[in-house]
């Protein structure tokens, strides 16, 4: 056996020389630690930071909180010297279920859309539906169009020649039996999907309570819609009606279940495999 195998490393030092390795303990909320200096032994209640460095604090059992530094070997856990150290902040959870309440694909990349179509009335519609179901849509490829006025879907349709691999859906405001939109959307083919909502405007599929009201109200029959609204809530133009709605929308929540529905049954049909 060698002299180094017999006696260890010769420049190393003696071992009782040799520093000791103290072990870290994270100061989580109510450890109790001994600080070694004071005898002084407490609970961790909270940290405080100065130009100093960082600082515990400890609660003993009468209810004294004294401030200590966190410093190496600075402390006593059942008689032992350990180094405190504050807490990590843990990352912010990233959440799981997009706004529509479906599962959220992390990662997501831009695809190619798809040929199918869903067709709204106007800018608002778009914005709602973006707004909830934007994720989902990314997803599966579809893009969202506007019809700029429900008059003008069979125009739009005999251009986009609607197929098997070409279908559309189109989502109408107040469409009830006897209206106009009802007759518009009639007869319209296989490949096309036409589901609605009663309300007379998209506004008015944002539950009440989401926008901090008790109910909206009624507007007479030839009255602007949008107008009367913002006039009898006093929300200024209808531009400033319109942000209110639009920021008070974080998810499928906010909205009415006869929306929700027709959104859903349009997203399945445009993404329906023949």
């Amino acid at each position: 056996m060698s002299g180094h195998q017999r006696y260890g490393d010769i420049f190393s030092g003696h071992a009782r020389k040799q520093k000791r390795e103290v072990p870290r303990v994270v100061a989580e909320r109510d450890l109790v630690a001994e600080d070694a200096a004071t005898g002084f032994c407490g609970a961790v209640v909270g940290f405080d930071r100065s130009y100093d460095g960082e600082f515990v604090k400890l609660e003993d059992r009468n209810g004294r909180v004294r401030l200590f530094a966190l410093r190496e070997a600075a402390f006593l856990i059942d008689g032992q010297p350990v180094t405190l150290v504050k807490p990590t902040a843990a990352a912010p959870k990233q959440p799981t279920r997009s706004a529509s309440g479906s599962t959220r694909v992390e990662g997501l990349k831009a695809r190619v859309a798809k040929a199918s179509r869903i067709w709204v009335e106007g800018v608002h519609d778009a914005a709602l539906v973006e707004r909830v179901w934007g994720h989902d849509l990314r997803v599966e490829g579809v893009v969202v169009e506007q019809l700029e006025g429900l008059d003008h879907l069979g125009a739009k349709l005999a251009e986009f020649q609607p197929g098997p691999t070409r279908r559309v859906g189109v989502l109408v405001d107040h469409l009830v039996t006897g209206s106009k939109e009802s007759g518009l959307t009639q007869g319209l083919g296989a490949h096309v999907l036409v589901t609605g909502h009663p309300y007379i405007d998209v506004w008015q599929a944002v539950r009440p309570q989401a926008v901090g009201i008790p109910a909206w109200p009624d507007i007479p029959r030839g009255e602007d819609w949008k107008t009367g609204i913002c006039q009898r809530l006093r929300w200024g133009t209808p531009q400033e009606g319109w942000r209110r709605v639009y920021n008070a929308v974080n998810s499928y929540r906010d909205l009415e279940t006869p929306l929700i529905g027709a959104v859903e049954r349009l997203i399945d049909f445009v993404t329906e495999q023949e």
